[in-house]
């Protein structure tokens, strides 16, 4: 395989350069990642599709990472509980040296053979589900021994790399191989690499949620009432969409029945 991941940068002599000079081609390389992602949306589609099909019949979702693609999907599912009242447990991430170390760059524990396959089995892993492993290499020990356990076991399995012809790819039944070519620091994937990754988490679990009817619209109708914000943007969500013209009466209904979806339900039986 070509690892492109690691191939030098175009860019010579960066300390030499202007700060100005810097946040252009920065700017310059940051514009390619989107293209970059737009040729593997064929591929991007039949996972969401696959991913949506797979919960829609009681399964969930394990991403499988190591470095920062590891902890940016922990970002990315942390957030959807409270986005879109989705239980916990539906998005998982399966962490090199455990989510509980998120803050910590144990970049050593990538070279584990064994932990992530322990990891998905304590979680009781089974063919219901779908694991997908996120690597910029598209070598990272710790995520090709999860996958190729993964398809002893029958389990389907994807990945998110970028390097074409990877083993991690190989061992993939839906690979997405995103090229976004040879960083600006040398080596560094926390960089295009990372934005890449970010950018698919996104698209993986906003379209997911709005397939599963998560979304009324535009419109988190699901989102839970955490804060005075989100209560907020709630009932004037639920002002909005049922015609309630006092704000008042529209939070009591939001507050009684738990969430924009649930009040709207309510309000159209009962109107």
């Amino acid at each position: 395989m070509t690892r492109i991941t690691e191939e030098a940068s175009k860019y010579r002599h960066l300390e030499k350069m202007s700060v100005e000079e810097l946040t252009s081609y920065l700017n310059k390389e940051d514009k390619t990642v989107a293209l970059a992602i737009e040729k593997a949306l064929p591929e991007l589609n039949i996972l969401i599709s696959t991913i949506v099909t797979k919960i829609e019949n009681g399964g969930r979702l394990f991403y499988v990472g190591a470095g920062s693609g590891g902890r940016l999907s922990v970002l990315d599912v942390i957030e959807l509980p409270t986005t879109y009242g989705v239980s916990s447990g539906i998005f998982n991430v399966i962490l090199a040296g455990g989510k509980e170390h998120l803050i910590e760059a144990l970049e050593e524990m990538e070279d584990d053979v064994k932990a992530a396959w322990q990891m998905l089995q304590e979680e009781k892993v089974s063919e219901k589900d779908i694991v997908i492993g996120i690597s910029a290499s598209g070598t990272t020990p710790f995520v090709l021994s999860a996958l190729m356990e993964c398809r002893k076991h029958g389990i389907t399995t994807s990945c998110i790399v970028s390097n074409p012809g990877s083993p991690i790819a190989a061992e993939s039944d839906i690979p997405v191989e995103v090229i976004t070519g040879p960083e600006f620091v040398t080596g560094s994937t926390r960089m295009k690499c990372g934005t890449a990754q970010k950018m698919i988490f996104d698209m993986i679990s906003t379209s997911t949620m709005i397939k599963l009817g998560r979304v009324l619209d535009n419109q988190m109708v699901n989102v839970k009432l955490i804060n005075d914000k989100i209560v907020d943007r709630a009932v004037k969500m639920l002002m909005n969409n049922s015609g309630i013209t006092v704000y008042l009466e529209a939070k009591q209904l939001l507050i009684e029945q738990g969430s924009v979806k649930q009040a709207l339900d309510y309000f159209n039986r009962n109107k």
